[in-house]
């Protein structure tokens, strides 16, 4: 295992303004005492010392970096878009806050990578009552222009892990909300508070030597619908305390269950893989 990082003091949280990065500004002060460097290109009400900035602006991210201890970086867009956006939000500006975060002797960034990224990746049979589950080291399957930025993310991660000793946490996110809002969601739920557990192990846990200086997770809480595996999570001492299941009556009666052949219950990707190219 390489050595933990220092315990963290400054931590820059670029798209900040977002829902998770919402959740995150109230949570991480609160519970583990960090001082959070806010970014995003959205003005933050209420807070006038967020930087605000799109990832273009090389010198924005460059003087955010300075002197942080750690990088937590969710900004770009979050949903499918024509790949000229995407290229621009989530490819280059991955991309330019690799580059700020070299120049500025960052030894530590969580990437907010997605499901999106194995999104063709199919159900187990059985899961989740075989207890089947998909392991991280599936391969990549992108499911949209979206999905691929974040395949590119992991392997830019990889690439600065390798070349110049930054080390990453990628957290391919499933659903994070309050609570999940779709049957899909009872399987793919991250809780804002295991988010902010989750966030904190990807900060300040020693990596695993088979990492390489890159360790990537499914971002999910102790579902017991889950058929995304965990292990990868639990080796950097991630232990999610919230279970969707407790939400799952009222979903249900809501929506109604969903069938095999639905992409929804299909694919790790769900209504994702449909969408046109």
């Amino acid at each position: 295992m390489s050595p933990a990082p220092a315990a963290p003091r400054t931590v820059l949280l670029t798209g900040a303004a977002g829902g998770v990065g919402s959740f995150l500004r109230a949570s991480l002060p609160a519970e583990y005492g960090y001082d959070l460097r806010l970014f995003d290109q959205a003005p933050i009400e209420g807070e006038p010392e967020a930087i605000t900035a799109p990832l273009s602006d090389t010198a924005a991210l460059r003087k955010a970096a300075e002197g942080v201890d750690a990088i937590v970086h969710l900004a770009g867009i979050s949903v499918e878009a024509p790949f000229a956006d995407i290229l621009g939000a989530n490819i280059e500006g991955t991309y330019n806050l690799y580059k700020a975060a070299r120049a500025a002797g960052v030894r530590r960034v969580v990437f907010a990578s997605s499901n999106h990224a194995v999104g063709f990746t199919e159900r187990p049979e059985g899961a989740p009552e075989s207890g089947a589950t998909v392991p991280v080291e599936t391969r990549l399957r992108p499911d949209t222009y979206y999905g691929l930025s974040k395949c590119f993310g992991e392997n830019l991660a990889s690439l600065y892990a390798d070349k110049h000793g930054i080390e990453t946490v990628s957290i391919r996110i499933g659903s994070c909300f309050a609570k999940p809002r779709t049957v899909r969601m009872l399987d793919t739920w991250l809780s804002p508070a295991d988010c902010h557990r989750l966030i904190h192990a990807s900060i300040t846990a020693e990596l695993p030597a088979h990492s390489h200086g890159h360790h990537v997770v499914y971002g999910i809480s102790a579902n017991t619908r889950a058929w995304w595996s965990l292990d990868s999570a639990r080796e950097i001492g991630f232990e999610p305390q919230d279970d969707s299941e407790v939400f799952a009556a009222e979903v249900i009666a809501e929506l109604g269950e969903l069938t095999p052949e639905d992409p929804e219950y299909r694919y790790f990707g769900g209504a994702f893989t449909q969408q046109q190219v």
